[in-house]
């Protein structure tokens, strides 16, 4: 659907303002009429964002319902590339959205547009409008109605979605933040919430994942007794996308329940590391367990 009524649709909207929050962290304000309807479900709402490329203008992109399909069967040179990434702020009063990204080298389409956007400069953003209702499957943070402890895990490309659910979360909830950025003075980037313990750590030359790993393994091991255990189902990461959100049939929680409740996402290789450890070694019910490969090391992926 592509009409005023539906769901999800594409908006086209145009740089407003570029600011850079933290060393790694690049806020682009998106304004433009078209974003009047914008939806806002919250939480870690994924959304999608297709970039104009140095010979390639926004028109070249399908927009109809089978707008995917439509651009698999084009030709490799002819695709515009997009990415994946979390709602920030929306003001629809003002035709605003916040979106931020990660500003590091230049290695493929995405990070080259991040690189060189200016003011005035426009994109195509598929999201929900303010007629979505019910469940949004965009959102993968789906913890049970109780839960103890909540651990939110995840390098860079995870921290505006980490930001957005400690943003919204209650004051009573609590658990441990455990996240790996690649500059210090990026943990300024995360919201400070009152019943979590913050394990952030700045990436080490040649150790990718150290920090993280350690975060989580000791986070683990506190937070949900050891278990028997349990066979996971091993996901090639170079072949298949490692993603898994335990839900009903209706979209809500898997379980009414849980000691702990955690939410990993981040590069395919150290999740699926994170996820064996949590299910198969402290025997942590793989239904509390939500884990989401954003990208692979060594590969660009829309």
């Amino acid at each position: 659907m592509t009409g005023t009524d539906a769901p999800s649709r594409f908006f086209r909207a145009r740089v407003t303002a570029i600011a850079d929050v933290t060393p790694s962290f690049r806020r682009f304000t998106f304004g433009g009429d078209d974003l009047a309807d914008y939806g806002d479900p919250g939480l870690d709402q994924r959304i999608k964002i297709v970039f104009p490329t140095r010979t390639l203008g926004l028109d070249a992109m399908p927009l109809g319902d089978d707008w995917y399909t439509q651009w698999r069967a084009l030709p490799e040179e002819q695709r515009l590339p997009f990415r994946t990434y979390t709602t920030r702020y929306v003001r629809n009063h003002l035709c605003e959205v916040d979106v931020d990204m990660v500003s590091h080298d230049v290695i493929g389409p995405a990070s080259d547009w991040i690189d060189r956007a200016q003011v005035g400069d426009e994109v195509l953003i598929f999201a929900p409008t303010t007629a979505h209702s019910g469940v949004s499957f965009g959102i993968d943070f789906v913890p049970p109605a109780r839960v103890d402890s909540i651990l939110l895990a995840g390098d860079e490309t995870a921290a505006p979605a980490i930001a957005a659910i400690l943003e919204q979360l209650p004051r009573d909830a609590s658990g441990v933040v455990a996240v790996e950025l690649p500059h210090a003075d990026d943990a300024a980037y995360l919201p400070r919430h009152p019943g979590f313990e913050y394990r952030i750590g700045a990436r080490a030359d040649g150790e990718r994942h150290a920090h993280l790993v350690e975060s989580v393994t000791d986070a683990a091991a506190r937070l949900a007794p050891a278990g028997a255990g349990a066979d996971v189902e091993e996901v090639d990461v170079d072949t298949d996308i490692l993603w898994e959100v335990p839900r009903t049939a209706k979209g809500g929680a898997a379980l009414k329940s849980a000691r702990l409740y955690a939410w990993l996402a981040g590069e395919a290789g150290a999740i699926k590391a994170l996820r064996r450890h949590l299910v198969a070694e402290r025997g942590v019910d793989r239904r509390a367990v939500a884990f989401m490969g954003y990208w692979r090391l060594g590969r660009a992926e829309n």
